[in-house]
């Protein structure tokens, strides 16, 4: 459970001599001191918990290149392979979809299509679609892939999007998609990309595309001494009745990223609708501050996420309040009890655990001098 925290007050330490000065007997450790033989530094809340940190980021890599190869179904459109679905949902889409997907097989791995358009792959006949579509898993031995009909795929994103829109709506009619948002997501090779079309965000998992997000991580500085060190998170727990893990503990503000919506903008926003800060105070204090990537088995979909992480430094003064319902409290969280629960606990949402273990890398709370600390720096980023 977070440990609640109501700060004390903190007063000035008295005047300390410089480190240049301070010297101590030979063989003493002096707390703070400058690396010297002899001389170590102040613990700092990450140390030793490299490993359970190294945990937290492995659940969110369970995917690997053999598993692309070995488990998934690509979905290509105009060239690029855009998505990873599993056997049975690839037949479904296709299934469902007659007329918009088509079934098509390559030489080629799931990650290269040489850059053809549909058009230019062979629509396999409807014997062997109907073949394919009542045995999923063939799908994987023969290299099959799913794309869209060569009279749909030579269209533009628009268009594209309409005619998977009623393809999407009644696989979710039929209960094979479920949580529907009414938000739409692009779906592209890499961030930036243009769009070969949108889709709605409960399809993103099923689908296998990369989905872009935002996480904010909200912290207080409480140490007069390093007046600009993070001392304490603001943790939200999650409200019972959302859609994926309900209860669990997360960012200040997190949030998926939606078609034509600039990240800053996205954070800015969810800042208001999810813990009421007001946005003259985000947009002057939040700083975009990295990228982390995963690749998630989600209830044997391939979530493949791009997050970009923001930092926002909030007033000591200022307490941050539910407002739209998706979470249930806020909880002033010190920096060693939040580092405890990343590393031995999963109580956090999982690619919550993943930001602060990024969040703490960045901001020195885990240090280059733990065993381990290269391996999991590489790791944050897939």
């Amino acid at each position: 459970m977070v440990a609640s925290c109501v700060p004390a007050a903190h007063t000035r330490s008295p005047a300390r001599p410089s480190p240049s000065r301070r010297r101590a007997p030979r063989g003493m450790a002096v707390s703070g001191a400058s690396a010297e033989p002899g001389i170590s530094r102040a613990r700092s809340p990450g140390a030793g918990r490299v490993p359970g940190f190294a945990k937290r980021v492995a659940e969110c890599n369970e995917i690997t290149p053999a598993d692309v190869a070995r488990k998934y179904v690509p979905l290509v459109v105009a060239g690029e392979s855009v998505g990873l679905m599993q056997p049975a949902f690839a037949a479904e889409l296709a299934k469902e979809g007659e007329g918009v997907f088509a079934l098509c097989r390559s030489d080629e791995t799931n990650e290269s299509h040489a850059e053809k358009t549909s058009a230019e792959y062979e629509v396999l006949p409807a014997s062997t679609t109907a073949e394919l579509l009542a045995n999923p898993h063939r799908m994987l031995e023969t290299k099959t892939f799913v794309t869209l009909d060569p009279a749909i795929a030579g269209n533009d994103a628009t268009s594209r999007s309409n005619a998977v829109a009623p393809v999407l709506a009644r696989l979710n009619k039929r209960g094979v998609i479920d949580g529907w948002r009414s938000e739409l997501f692009p779906v592209n090779s890499s961030y930036g990309e243009p769009p070969v079309f949108l889709v709605e965000r409960a399809a993103a998992s099923l689908l296998g595309i990369r989905a872009y997000g935002v996480h904010i991580n909200g912290f207080v500085c409480l140490d007069e001494s390093r007046p600009s060190q993070p001392t304490h998170l603001w943790v939200a727990k999650r409200s019972q009745t959302k859609q994926t893990f309900p209860n669990m503990l997360d960012h200040l503000v997190a949030g998926g990223l939606p078609a034509n919506m600039d990240p800053v903008l996205c954070a800015v926003k969810e800042c208001e609708e999810e813990a009421s800060v007001p946005p003259s105070l985000a947009t002057e204090n939040l700083q975009s501050a990295s990228i982390v990537t995963y690749n998630s088995d989600y209830r044997g979909c391939c979530k493949r996420d791009v997050l970009f992480c923001y930092d926002l430094a909030l007033p000591v003064d200022f307490k941050p309040t539910p407002n739209d319902g998706e979470v249930d409290s806020f909880t002033l969280v010190p920096m060693d009890e939040a580092c405890r629960l990343v590393a031995e606990t999963k109580e956090f949402k999982p690619n919550v655990a993943l930001v602060l273990v990024d969040f703490f890398v960045r901001h020195g709370i885990v240090t280059p001098e733990e065993p381990g600390y290269v391996e999991l720096v590489k790791a944050l980023r897939q």
